[in-house]
């Protein structure tokens, strides 16, 4: 059997056990998902079995798409464990090939579905989340016990800035709309600080494309009479979706759409430091699936007959969890600003491949 039909073989059985490791989390994930959900809104809410399982299909792909780093790993173990148990690792290397040789093309795989994760699922399971966020409050839009939340905006630019505060909101097919709104404008003076220019209140805002549109409007300036109007536009710099992201946390929002979050939030005045390391994670998850499918290989290589492969491939699953650990905890001191957050961002994933590497170059080469 040639090198090339090999590596094939080996391929065929990684994808196998991903794809098994995948459906296994996923229907835990929903189980865990539906559970929840009938216990935090079934209870609160005139809902039916059908609708909490609507919710679960909603919430459950960006759960998946969190623990995917697991999935590459799991299924990388049980594929390898599995071809050595067999003993067609050992036939392998004693036919010459290089463990290199037949675990490149795994991890190959996974560099591969990282990207299909951040360019494709992400945006996907992003739009399920938004949807997801909608369909609860319209079930839970009768239940008493949530207090309502204050809303505050904030957008602006080179010139100008406005603070938008609001009592509530509605989101329907995409057009943002508030009440009970108050906005305060400010200009930037030559020294690049903003000054108190004037205050409105309005009824209603309206997001449309391009400005605001206000209805049963006072507007005050600064040392002058208050004045009344049924209609009022002021530009705006948001878009539908940029001001509903303004809402979500930084998870929730498509990989696509975080560079113009950031900077919409950097003119706004606000530190964009969150959106930002967001995106270098979602940059690194290439790299850490390439290194989660290094490690599950490293950790199965050794001789079944030598004893212990069962001790090594649970260690491996123990340093999985460990770095998706480490990855929440860096990630936690890059929005804090303790480190930068370029390092918070990558080093998990760079620590987990030169792991990986390492393991990999003491087992094949000694």
């Amino acid at each position: 059997m040639s090198a090339a039909r090999l590596q094939r073989y080996v391929l065929a059985r990684t994808l196998g056990g991903v794809g098994a490791a995948l459906a296994v989390i996923s229907a835990v994930i929903l189980l865990v998902q539906f559970v929840d959900l009938s216990r935090s809104i079934g209870v609160r809410a005139d809902v039916n079995a059908g609708d909490i399982f609507g919710l679960t299909l909603l919430k459950s792909p960006s759960v998946i798409q969190l623990l995917l780093p697991f999935v590459f790993l799991f299924g990388g173990i049980s594929a390898f464990v599995g071809l050595n148990r067999r003993s067609e690792l050992v036939a392998m290397r004693a036919a010459g090939v290089s463990a290199w040789r037949f675990i490149m093309p795994a991890a190959v795989a996974a560099f591969v579905a990282g990207v299909l994760a951040v360019a494709a699922l992400n945006p996907i399971s992003a739009a399920l989340s938004a949807r997801f966020e909608a369909d609860r409050a319209r079930l839970m839009s009768n239940y008493l016990g949530d207090t309502p939340k204050d809303i505050w905006l904030r957008q602006g630019d080179e010139h100008t800035q406005m603070v938008i505060h609001a009592k509530s909101r509605d989101t329907v097919e995409g057009e943002v709309r508030l009440r009970g709104v108050s906005l305060y404008l400010y200009e930037k003076n030559q020294a690049g600080q903003p000054e108190f220019r004037r205050r409105l209140e309005a009824a209603e805002a309206v997001l449309r494309p391009g400005f605001w549109q206000l209805k049963d409007v006072r507007e005050a300036s600064a040392g002058q009479n208050s004045v009344r109007s049924d209609s009022l536009s002021l530009r705006s710099t948001l878009d539908s979706e940029a001001a509903v992201e303004r809402f979500a946390s930084p998870d929730t929002i498509a990989f696509w759409r975080l560079p113009d979050a950031i900077r919409l939030t950097e003119q706004a005045g606000f530190s964009a430091s969150g959106y930002r390391l967001k995106f270098q994670q979602m940059l690194a998850t290439p790299v850490l699936f390439t290194a989660m499918a290094i490690l599950a290989a490293a950790f199965s290589l050794r001789l079944a007959r030598l004893g212990g492969l069962a001790g090594l491939a649970g260690a491996g699953v123990a340093l999985g969890f460990i770095v998706f650990f480490f990855d929440k905890f860096a990630g936690a001191l890059g929005r804090a600003d303790i480190i930068p957050l370029f390092a918070a961002a990558w080093a998990p994933a760079v620590v987990a491949l030169l792991s990986g590497l390492t393991l990999l170059c003491y087992t094949e080469d000694g």
